[in-house]
């Protein structure tokens, strides 16, 4: 079932006389709303600041580069061209002078639970009119990518703009529909979460056994109008 929360960051629980002792800070909340089972997704409303969405966009900017693909055996830059259509360069905390990244990292950890050392750098990324991500999954699989360090266990997406038109997030394969009609990894179908500046949107690329999720197959529908910008942390089972 659907619902929603807040994930308390910065106190625990106890008594009065236990927290008066301990000097404990009053928790603070981040709010989240449950999207779906299948795949694990929540999102999590005004998730970051007007401001530090717009100093990660003003930081990214002049570093864009057309975004780049994982390769699978047997495949080329040719033979990819138009998965992946947006423009991107990747940022570190360390990496950015407002301090903005370094603030909404340490509100990942909080918010997922999970160290700021087992997050990859955020890659910062911007879908003009038209330009898109066809569908595909954050994890590797060993038998099309080759042995793997580490894995993917999970992706915070952070919106940095509203998008007017398009632009969404999706996941074809919610639930298991859509797996058995020969989906082309192409249409916009499926789950659809809407940009909204400051939000943030979390799901997970594994199962609990380790195995990859097939329902955490997703992918960026075309802008019809506006931009689209957008900050994502991969977060990996072991420390980078």
């Amino acid at each position: 079932m659907k619902g929603g929360g807040a994930i308390r960051s910065g106190g625990g629980g106890g008594g009065g006389l236990m927290r008066t002792r301990l000097r404990l800070p009053t928790p603070s909340l981040i709010p989240y709303q449950i999207l779906s089972w299948q795949p694990r997704a929540l999102y999590f409303p005004q998730f970051a600041t007007a401001e530090q969405c717009e100093n990660v966009v003003k930081t990214a900017k002049a570093r864009l580069r057309p975004s780049t693909l994982a390769l699978r055996k047997g495949e080329s830059e040719e033979t990819t061209k138009g998965i992946r259509t947006s423009s991107g360069t990747f940022l570190s905390a360390e990496e950015d002078p407002t301090g903005a990244l370094a603030e909404i990292e340490t509100k990942i950890a909080k918010a997922t639970m999970m160290p700021r050392s087992h997050g990859e750098p955020f890659n910062v990324l911007r879908y003009e009119i038209g330009q898109k991500y066809a569908s595909h999954y954050d994890a590797f699989d060993p038998a099309q990518y080759g042995p793997q360090k580490s894995q993917r266990v999970a992706s915070f997406l952070l919106y940095l703009t509203d998008v007017e038109e398009g632009g969404e997030t999706m996941f074809p394969y919610e639930n298991g529909d859509n797996m058995n009609i020969g989906y082309d990894y192409e249409q916009c179908i499926g789950l659809k979460v809407k940009p909204r500046k400051g939000d943030g949107l979390l799901f997970y690329s594994l199962m609990l056994n380790g195995t990859i999720d097939p329902t955490s197959l997703h992918g960026s529908c075309p802008v019809v109008k506006g931009e689209k910008w957008v900050a994502t942390k991969w977060i990996r089972d072991k420390t980078l």
